[in-house]
């Protein structure tokens, strides 16, 4: 057996280097990296020297570097991934946040932190975490909770084990997730005779598992039997490269769908069988469908509270859930009919057995009301507005965008209306990550869109809480050339949060600026922040200025920040459903008691 004597650092990069797609390009597209004494020496040394053979990208803070590297797989429905590297400590800490959201979300990145000395002869290094009962825990544990695979790398021959384990996680449909190789600093550097068979060329092919033949016959036959059946669209449509089988099941047998933030775009909006966005943030005809259907049929989606209203959407009494999905854990979900296996491969199956099967039409006019009443509030303003609503805004980006333009979000105000308003044309135009809603992720995330994609038209839509509590990624931005366009709606505050407060009762507190312990009024010049980092930054106060600016910010050569001020309070009057926010039992505040007792009353609603 041929051998050759690499570091375990050199050996990790040459292999991941050598891990192809069907499309004949790495599945790892390259690395991101802040190195502290952890990394630098040996991981830093191993990047250096493989140069384009293995990119690494430099990030202004762990976590929404690692956010980059996630929303580039998200973009590409799983199909290529990212590394990131981190220092141990604080650095490695600050990316398990990172990775709680990919495994929310189901999309791969590895995870390379540093991490203590094997050999224990510096003991304790700097920045370890000590536990006085466990001598071997090490801040990287953290990891183990929010991770789909988790490895200790304390011996080098343990990469020949590891990384294939690794990559098998992050290219299975089933088990598709975040991967944390933690690497021992030590053992970075440390030589070992690896087998040359060991980087040859590999490719991963995307499974499509097939159905139990017992299990699609069930599914059949309660399609059959279904009077109201209806589709809800997830995630896992677009992962699985489904959205055409979608259309051609849904138009055949002419089944209405219903889309969840992750399952947006998997039909055009103006289709005749998507009734829009389903559930706490949907649409009316999307949820009318749902309260009459005695057949829920998920595709691919988890049955989160949002999609779901807390479990009260659904009130046929004759209801039944189907669930086709690639991992039985989310098949299985409330007593679902199980159908496991890939979205594409189930729809196709499905579609051949129930041959010429029909459904009654869905009445048309469910979506013409609504998208009358979306259009309404989306309308530029006439005569112009000093203080616009999120709804306008909204309104004038779907204006100003192109056949090419995909617009994201994560947190707060924004994901809730664009899952309601915007009109998402094609697959993957619309990028929610909604799974764990996790704030600061857009600015990065816009960034990893971009690299995915370079030919799209990136929008982010972020409000001021969300671009404050992270931000710093727009310098990556700016320093690699890597256009996108961020509008920031400034409504000075956390909005969306303080109206949830309000409507549980409670007293305006701590959201809004001006509802804090702060002695100073908070003025944040978000223009000059933005262009300090290299942006070309401006302030608009109208709509009909929003959309000027947007249209220059096609032909900018730099990341494009536009800033708004907006109004906090308003919401669309129409669309939503009730979500399970539980309401205190005492309270002095009347306000918290009828909102008690509304909330008791839709507890009753729940199945």
């Amino acid at each position: 057996m041929k051998t050759v004597r690499l570091t375990a650092a050199q050996a990790m990069v040459r292999y991941l280097a050598n891990q192809m797609t069907e499309e004949g390009v790495p599945f790892i597209a390259g690395i991101w990296a802040i190195f502290g004494h952890g990394n630098v020496a040996g991981i830093g040394e191993a990047l250096a020297a493989a140069g384009d053979d293995f990119p690494t990208y430099r990030g202004q803070n762990e976590q929404s570097m690692a956010h980059a590297a996630i929303a580039y797989a998200k973009q590409l429905c799983r199909r290529r991934a990212m590394a990131v590297t981190s220092s141990i400590g604080p650095g490695a800490a600050n990316m398990v946040t990172a990775a709680a959201l990919a495994h929310v979300n189901r999309l791969p990145v590895l995870f390379i932190p540093g991490d203590v000395f094997a050999n224990r002869g510096p003991d304790p290094v700097l920045q370890q975490i000590e536990d006085f009962g466990d001598g071997i825990a090490t801040v990287n544990d953290c990891f183990r909770p929010v991770s789909r695979y988790f490895d200790r790398i304390s011996r080098p021959e343990h990469l020949l084990t590891a990384l294939p384990r690794a990559m098998r996680v992050m290219t299975d449909p089933a088990d598709c997730g975040p991967v944390t190789l933690a690497f021992c600093q030590d053992v970075q550097a440390e030589a070992y005779d690896y087998p040359e068979s060991f980087f040859e060329r590999k490719v991963w092919h995307w499974r499509r598992p097939r159905p139990d033949d017992a299990e699609l016959q069930r599914a059949v036959n309660a399609i059959r039997q279904a009077r109201h059946p209806v589709i809800v669209a997830g995630g896992g449509v677009h992962y699985s490269g489904a959205t055409e089988a979608l259309k051609r099941f849904s138009q055949t047998h002419r089944i209405p769908v219903v889309e969840s933030q992750a399952g947006k775009s998997a039909l055009p909006w103006d289709h005749d069988c998507n009734f829009g966005p389903v559930g706490v943030t949907g649409a009316t005809s999307a949820n009318a469908v749902c309260e009459m259907a005695d057949l829920v049929i998920g595709v691919g989606t988890r049955f989160q509270d949002f999609t779901t209203g807390s479990w009260a959407l659904f009130k046929n009494p004759q209801r039944r859930l189907l669930s086709l999905n690639v991992q039985p854990y989310d098949s299985m979900k409330h007593e679902a009919i199980p159908l496991v296996c890939d979205a594409r491969v189930g729809l196709e199956l499905i579609g051949a057995a129930l041959g010429d099967h029909r459904f009654e039409a869905p009445d048309q006019g469910l979506k013409k009301d609504w998208f009358a009443r979306a259009d309404a509030v989306c309308a530029a303003p006439e005569g112009g507005n000093l203080l616009p609503t999120d709804m306008q805004v909204i309104g004038a980006v779907q204006r100003a965008s192109r056949d090419n333009t995909v617009v994201m979000c994560a947190a707060g105000t924004m994901p809730g209306e664009l899952h309601q308003l915007w009109k998402a044309g094609r697959p993957l135009s619309y990028h929610m990550e909604y799974g764990f809603s996790c704030m600061g992720y857009e600015v990065a995330g816009g960034l990893g869109i971009k690299l995915a994609e370079p030919e799209r038209d990136v929008v982010v839509m972020v409000g001021d809480g969300s671009y404050m509590m992270m931000n710093s990624e727009l310098a990556t931005a700016v320093a690699m050339g890597v256009k996108i366009t961020l509008v920031i709606t400034d409504n000075r505050g956390y909005g969306c949060i303080n109206r949830l407060q309000m409507a549980t009762g409670g007293a305006e507190f701590n959201n809004l600026y001006k509802h804090t312990r702060h002695t100073h009024p908070m003025g944040i010049d978000f223009v000059a922040h933005a262009g300090a980092m290299g942006a070309d930054a401006r302030k608009v106060s109208t709509i009909a200025e929003l959309e000027t600016a947007l249209a220059a910010a096609r032909d900018a050569s730099v990341p494009t920040v536009v800033v708004i001020d907006t109004d906090p309070y308003p919401t669309p009057d129409a669309g939503g459903y009730w979500w399970d926010v539980a309401v205190p039992e005492v309270s002095d505040r009347a306000e918290v008691k009828e909102a008690r007792a509304r909330y008791e009353a839709a507890l009753k609603e729940r199945r």
